[in-house]
Order: C-alpha cells, then structure tokens, then sequence
C-alpha cells in the first residue's frame, strides 16, 4: 500500500514538472515572437464550429465541427506572428469562430503571404502573418471542386493571350479595364495574391491595362470573361471587349486543352464549333 502512494505522488509530482516545464517553454516562445495567446479559447474547446466562406462566391462555403481540424487551425493561429499593419488587397475568406454562447470571433483572410511583410489574417482589433498551413492542410481538405489543372497559369495567360490579339488591331494608347469580378463560375478560384501577380503581368506587357473590379467609366475599354465550362483537362470562357468611345464590341472564344502533360491554350474572334 505504501509503495503505491509512493508511486502515485512520484507521477503528480512528474506531472506538475512537466505541465510546468511547458508552460515555461510556452512563455519564452511568446516571448520571443513565435507563440501567441490570442486563440487560447479554441484550445480551451470553447469553440464548436468554424464556419468559412469565400468573399467571391458566396455558394463556397464550409463548416468545421471535426475538434481535430478545429485543433489543427489552433495550432496554426497560435504560432502567428502578431502585425502592426494589415494586407492592402482583399480578403479571400471569411472565419467566423462560434461558442457554445453565441460568441463569433470574426477574422478576414488573405490566402498566401502579402509580399509586404503585411498582415493576412485579422479582425477588427488585431492582425496576424498566418502561414499558408491553412491552406495546404484545412481549406483544399474541403476543396472538392474539380478546376483545371494549373489553374492559375491557363486562366490568368488565356487572357493575356486576347489582349495580345485585340490590341494587334486597336488603338494601343486606349486604357484597359479587367474585370474578373463577374465571372462567376471561377470566383471560387481566384485568390488576391494571383490578382496581384496578374496585375503586375499586365502592367509590364501593357501599359494601359489593369485590373479594375469597378470605376467602368474611366476606362476607355472593358474586358470582361464569361466562363463556359471547365473540368481538370478542359476551358472554355467567352471574353467581351467593349469599346466605350466607339460603342463597338468585340469577343473571343478561349478553347484550351491539356494534353499530353501540357495546355493547348486557343484564342479565336470566331466561335469554335461545339463551344
């Protein structure tokens, strides 16, 4: 009997070290900028669902209740480093964090890190460099839309591609509006940090273009994309170019192809058959 107090005020003992030992190493990790005690009511379970909606298509959203994911979004939160300045470009995402209460912890999220060194993940009081771990690890878990394979490089070159060909044949000092805004079906797909990277695409190729979600009448023409369809191998939108001036109109068909481990990216002023 004794030899089992013995053994059992060794193990609380041990237990009291160690629990201390961590919180020790956790007050030196916030210390030094790699902790943060701002989400400590997530790993207190105070939180039962997280419900996250993309800013561009409102039918894109999920709701977490798995506590193991819930955990695993803690354990990204918790290693953010705090921000004094917040990402210029829009936020992606929406997390809306509820408690048993009716509490929500609201926070804006910028998919990728702002090349600034800026803040991605914030809310109304505070801002924080998230890593891209919420990315690669929670939301492609609920990602269950097929998109084309490189994504990213098809659509944002498919149009490159029509302004190589419009401005072959118009007025190259005319100012171009993009806007991608309305192009419901790939909303889902498009990211900030990709816009940015667009953005910067154009303005080195063309001097007048840029992306504009909005401010139509200052610009002398507006390019806009209508996607037709899609799946991983194939894509096909329709692009609008409205000349304001000359109240003309031009389209393109965009008909790309993956094959053979690469994209046949097609751009024509005619409707190809079976469009």
């Amino acid at each position: 009997m004794r030899n089992n107090k013995i053994m059992i005020l060794a193990m609380v003992l041990m237990f009291c070290f160690v629990t201390s030992g961590c919180s020790k190493i956790d007050e030196l990790k916030v210390k030094a900028g790699l902790k943060n005690n701002d989400f400590e009511y997530i790993k207190q379970g105070k939180i039962e669902t997280i419900v996250i909606q993309n800013t561009r298509d409102q039918g894109f959203r999920f709701t977490v209740t798995d506590k193991n994911v819930i955990n695993e979004i803690y354990d990204v939160l918790s290693k953010a480093k705090v921000s004094s300045k917040k990402s210029s470009l829009e936020p992606d995402y929406t997390f809306e964090m509820k408690e048993s209460n009716n509490k929500i912890h609201k926070f804006s999220y910028i998919t990728g890190l702002d090349k600034k060194d800026a803040g991605n993940f914030y809310s109304d009081n505070k801002t924080y460099i998230v890593s891209k771990r919420i990315d690669s690890d929670i939301i492609n878990t609920y990602w269950n839309i097929r998109k084309p394979k490189n994504f990213k490089e098809v659509y944002y070159k498919s149009i490159i591609g029509v302004l190589d060909q419009y401005l072959k044949d118009s007025n190259k000092n005319k100012s171009i509006g993009v806007n991608l805004k309305s192009d419901v079906d790939c909303a889902k797909f498009i990211l900030s940090t990709d816009l940015q990277d667009f953005n910067s695409n154009l303005s080195s190729k063309f001097k007048t273009v840029k992306v504009a979600d909005k401010d139509k009448d200052n610009y002398d023409i507006w390019l806009t994309i209508k996607t037709e369809g899609y799946k991983s191998t194939m894509y096909k939108a329709t692009v609008t170019l409205w000349d304001k001036e000359a109240k003309t109109e031009k389209k393109y068909y965009i008909d790309d192809n993956y094959k053979t481990g690469s994209w046949d990216l097609n751009i024509t002023n005619t409707k190809p058959d079976k469009f």
